[in-house]
């Protein structure tokens, strides 16, 4: 290379597949959501018909995900929207706002997104050491602001804010490392998040009481102002517990054969965290009345499949699913982490 040629751009290395790019997917998506959602979910719909929540999440996920696959076939870069909303717009007019406005709004939901996988590893932490859910600290914090009125933000530090700032940080190292070698580490942590849903699927389905799971109350289907608010709401938490499924996308430069593998792991991804949800939800309810579900603590709510677990299997059980949902948190957080940065 002469002197004075220009230096070589770095590339990044096209090092996931089909596989890795679906369980990067699905890690991201199945985080500690479902398994902290699923009461407040059966409480705003009413009862079993929640169910309809996740099916309608489901489909809008698929609707949102087909319009992110045909992006990420076409424009197969690292940024995903940062690099669609340029393109689209023109780099050079609207484009370098709108994608500026992206990231700008993203220093703000990113952290909230990894932050709440951490701290909803450290609630289930919580049922393994019940001392972590003690408050050491905690403040109010008042602010006022014209046209807004007044705002309030309680701060509050517990042994378990240290277990949430702990997952942050070793996340971050072991993702300072090759695509290639992330690719294998999702493949791993995929292997205990299937662990986990499968034996709770299991357990479920071989304890299951059918007369428990569809005890529909009165009118539950009836098209009233009540079933739809209800609906809404249900679906806005399942919509919640499927998001991730574009995660792929940020990931475009990275990604071996992109225009096949993007929408490949797109659908594949969503269609089986689906019938994940429904099975796993349809095996708790038949467990657990919904509603003994909808009327839980706050605190039991924050490991209801612990308490799920236990109530089949025994303390040893709780204990070990605990285990395991700690795990498929974390894999989130990772997941989550790769495709921000």
């Amino acid at each position: 290379m002469s002197p004075n040629s220009p230096p070589e751009q770095p590339e990044l290395i096209r090092g996931v597949g089909l596989a890795g790019a679906t369980t990067l997917n699905m890690i991201d998506m199945i985080g500690v959501g479902p398994f902290i959602t699923i009461p407040l979910i059966v409480s705003a719909a009413g009862g079993p018909q929640a169910m309809l929540g996740w099916i309608l999440g489901a489909v809008f996920a698929l609707c949102d995900g087909l319009v992110w696959a045909e992006l990420g076939a076409a424009m197969p870069g690292a940024g995903g929207s940062y690099r669609y909303l340029k393109e689209i717009y023109g780099p050079r007019t609207m484009g370098r706002l709108l994608s500026f406005l992206f990231i700008w709004q993203l220093s703000f939901s990113a952290p909230l997104s990894v932050a709440s996988g951490c701290i909803g590893l450290s609630h289930y932490a919580g049922y393994l050491w019940p001392g972590l859910d003690r408050t050491l600290a905690q403040r109010t914090l008042h602010l006022g602001l014209p046209g807004l009125g007044a705002l309030e933000a309680r701060v509050i530090l517990m042994p378990g804010t240290f277990i949430a700032m702990a997952t942050c940080a070793l996340v971050v190292f072991l993702l300072y490392r090759r695509i290639t070698a992330i690719g294998k580490l999702s493949e791993l942590l995929w292997l205990g998040v299937a662990l986990t849903v499968v034996w709770i699927i299991v357990a479920g389905l071989t304890h299951f009481s059918a007369a428990r799971a569809f005890d529909f109350p009165p009118g539950a289907f009836h098209p009233s102002n009540a079933f739809f608010t209800g609906m809404g709401a249900a679906m806005l938490l399942a919509t919640y517990d499927y998001w991730g499924y574009y995660n792929v996308c940020f990931l475009g430069a990275e990604i071996k054969d992109p225009g096949r593998t993007i929408p490949r792991a797109l659908i594949l991804s969503i269609l089986v965290v689906a019938i994940i949800y429904i099975v796993m939800n349809i095996s708790v309810l038949g467990v657990i009345p919904w509603r003994e579900l909808s009327g839980n603590s706050n605190q039991q709510g924050n490991y209801v499949i612990s308490v799920f677990m236990q109530r089949i299997y025994g303390n040893w059980a709780g204990r070990a699913v605990t285990g395991l949902i700690m795990w498929t948190a974390f894999a989130s957080v990772f997941s989550l982490l790769l495709g921000y940065s």
